[in-house]
């Protein structure tokens, strides 16, 4: 997704607050991702701010449960409630560094600006995201530009 913007220090938490986190370099950018695999894990899209790795201070981090959920990426949720926490890529390339976080558990989840959408061609006919000036990549376009990756 994006880490570029001026950024700001913001707090969050999973459902059951057994997880919290702070960070003071949140930016004021959000992606959003209809792959496969986002779409299964939160049920209908991923949308999440990439937030520095080391900007994160986790309390509970005992209640975060993970699964590798490709070759170079892992998912995160509280294993208390079951709230996804994060997606992060694990493996060292130029994609490592930053923990995608969703939008939705940021206490103030106000502020955002919709700066890009990957996947698109995966997108359900059932909702759509207003707004201009955002970038759109279908999933050719991703695996090209990830390509280091394996995708």
């Amino acid at each position: 997704m994006t880490t570029t913007g001026t950024t700001s220090t913001k707090t969050g938490a999973c459902l059951c607050g057994a997880v919290r986190f702070e960070s003071e370099k949140v930016p004021a950018q959000a992606g959003i991702c209809h792959c496969e695999q986002c779409r299964r894990w939160t049920g209908v899209a991923l949308m999440g701010v990439t937030v520095p790795t080391d900007s994160i201070t986790w309390d509970g981090a005992e209640h975060i449960a993970r699964f590798q959920s490709s070759d170079w990426a892992e998912r995160a949720w509280c294993s208390k409630c079951g709230t996804n926490l994060f997606y992060r890529v694990t493996a060292d390339n130029d994609w490592s560094g930053g923990t995608e976080i969703p939008v939705g558990l940021f206490d103030d989840p106000n502020g955002f600006t919709l700066k890009n959408e990957i996947f698109i061609d995966q997108k359900p006919d059932t909702f759509g995201f207003t707004g201009e000036g955002r970038k759109e990549m279908t999933r050719a376009q991703c695996v090209a530009l990830f390509s280091d990756l394996g995708a």
